[in-house]
């Protein structure tokens, strides 16, 4: 696929994302799309839960989280940088506003508002096959008013 053509199924992703559209997200991946957000941990009394695995799991249930919690959720695309061999880095805000618990952050009604840095990386099948994504997790939790420390 040609730079143009990963750049603009990035952007095709984004826009289901921006329409909670969670099985359209997933279906412009290959079926064992990796999924990764480093920064994404909840701790439980006998495990942690990490964003790592695949998109038709882990991937899905996260969207789909995140959706339910904050069910205004929105992106803004501020770029998107691909090249011919599939890879595409993308800038991208993502707001909403808490309505119900994500985590343990309960619902105070506020909006939090965040620059975050994926990296997808698109198969020879024209699908994306590994998706990684990073944003400031503390920077989010402050604005939605959750301060509780270890």
């Amino acid at each position: 696929m040609t730079a143009q053509q990963n750049t603009a199924l990035v952007e095709e992703f984004f826009d289901r994302y921006r329409g909670h559209d969670v099985q359209g997200m997933a279906e412009l991946c290959s079926i064992n799309a990796d999924f990764s957000y480093p920064p994404f941990e909840l701790w439980g009394k006998q495990r942690v839960l990490r964003g790592d695995g695949k998109v038709g799991t882990v991937g899905k249930a996260i969207w789909a989280g995140l959706i339910n919690s904050f069910p205004d959720l929105t992106n803004v695309v501020h770029s998107v940088t691909a090249n011919d061999d599939g890879d595409v880095v993308a800038q991208i805000d993502i707001s909403g506003t808490q309505r119900s618990p994500w985590g343990y952050v309960l619902p105070q009604g506020k909006t939090y508002d965040e620059p975050h840095l994926f990296i997808f990386r698109i198969g020879d099948d024209g699908l994306i096959s590994s998706i990684t994504a990073y944003w400031n997790n503390g920077a989010i939790s402050r604005q939605l008013g959750h301060l509780e420390v270890d």
